[in-house]
């Protein structure tokens, strides 16, 4: 039987949370870039969008993958491996402007950075104590999807010409591998097998299921279609940059307050409310052609924080109707169909955009938004909430950087 070691003090854990933040900044700087490069080259929204739908093809692939492979080998070889994988898929985009060469980039984009998530949230959960698991997750999350907006925020200073942007995200992500590999924080014992159960988890929250369902899709819609309907609609890189950077701050405004608000009436209720912001958001969007900067920003800002809102209180509503032996099962699930979402509704968007031009992706949007209240307020007459004392904290976390599984059973003070 393998001896679980005591739980680490949580500024042990800084380096991962140092190493993801790093990746993260390499991150949010192509995600600006491509649709900005792309529109500069020529190429129609749809290219752009193909590119999403790539992504997310790789990332159910890591979801698949990354179990097995840290099975095999471990949690720090599989990190810098995937860290490996991800300059790669850097390095394909410096290699010119070519559509298909890019979609290659984005799926294997996708596995690395799925798997990487994956194995950086495992680490952290082997690592700290409940005392502090909470507050380290959130900063966690919180660390990333800052980084991503600083990412995006640098393609300000960096002309579109050459290949500066895509060798300053390799950089970044090849100087992000030193702090997991020069670590002194043990990694945790090999995982076990963990099941994929749509069913079982359907009888526990079929709220979140759909949520999850949704919500994947949801995300990659406003924060990847988001710049890309800038680009179309002629804003400069300048402006995009600015965009994906303040829209990450309506975490802050609307996925705070909403969050603490979950935890004082039925979760379900704040779904509702969350989604007909974002549906709100979606709406507004599709007449905002030709408005500045500054209405853009709020628009896709309260749009993107409602859509991190029903993430994260989904989750929660999952977590207060399960047992807490079936969590990882749970969380395996979830991913699965958040990643499952996140390939076929920006499959669907960039299908439509042809026809229906760079505002497709508000139009499903406001589709799938309208349906999930719709069975969320069914659920509600139906079923009785879950009693105040069952119910767990609300806890921060982002859509962007999906709750992942535990591939390694907790410390002892679990």
């Amino acid at each position: 039987m393998v001896a679980i070691a005591a739980p680490s003090s949580p500024f042990a854990v800084t380096s991962i949370v140092l190493s993801m933040s790093m990746i993260a900044i390499g991150n949010g700087l192509l995600f600006a870039y491509i649709p900005v490069k792309l529109a500069a080259e020529g190429f129609e929204p749809w290219v752009a969008g193909a590119m999403l739908t790539a992504m997310s093809a790789g990332g159910i692939a890591g979801c698949l993958l990354t179990g097995r492979m840290v099975r095999a080998v471990g949690h720090a070889r599989v990190f810098a491996s995937l860290a490996a994988l991800l300059a790669f898929s850097v390095m394909l985009i410096a290699l010119g402007t070519e559509a298909t060469l890019w979609l290659l980039s984005r799926t294997v984009y996708g596995v690395s950075a799925t798997g990487l998530f994956i194995v950086s949230q495992s680490w952290l959960n082997d690592a700290v104590g409940n005392a502090w698991r909470g507050r380290v997750i959130a900063v966690f999350y919180m660390s990333y999807v800052l980084g991503l907006g600083l990412g995006s925020h640098l393609l300000t200073y960096i002309p579109l010409d050459g290949v500066r942007a895509p060798l300053l995200t390799v950089a970044f992500i090849t100087l992000a591998i030193l702090p997991v590999g020069l670590t002194r924080l043990p990694p945790p014992p090999p995982p076990e097998a963990v099941s994929i159960a749509f069913r079982s988890v359907w009888r526990v929250s079929p709220v979140a299921l759909v949520a999850l369902s949704c919500v994947g899709g949801l995300t990659l819609l406003v924060q990847g279609f988001a710049p890309i309907y800038a680009s179309a609609e002629g804003y400069a890189k300048d402006d995009v940059a600015a965009l994906l950077l303040f829209m990450q701050f309506g975490m802050i405004a609307i996925q705070l307050p909403l969050g603490w608000l979950s935890d004082r009436i039925d979760r379900r209720w704040v779904l509702i409310l969350a989604t007909v912001i974002l549906t709100a958001g979606a709406i507004t969007a599709t007449r905002s052609n030709g408005v500045d900067l500054i209405w853009l920003i709020v628009i896709f800002a309260l749009w993107a924080g409602a859509t991190e809102t029903v993430y994260s209180v989904a989750t929660a509503h999952a977590n207060d109707r399960a047992d807490p032996q079936y969590y990882v099962s749970l969380s395996a699930t979830l991913l699965v169909a958040w990643s499952i979402s996140g390939f076929v509704l920006p499959g669907l968007a960039t299908a439509l955009t042809p026809v229906l031009g760079p505002q497709a992706f508000m139009f499903v949007t406001i589709a799938v938004a309208i349906a999930f209240a719709g069975f969320v307020v069914w659920r509600v007459i139906n079923k009785e909430p879950v009693p105040d004392e069952e119910a767990e904290p609300f806890q921060a976390i982002s859509a962007q950087a999906p709750h992942t599984p535990e591939l390694a059973p907790l410390s002892s003070e679990s």
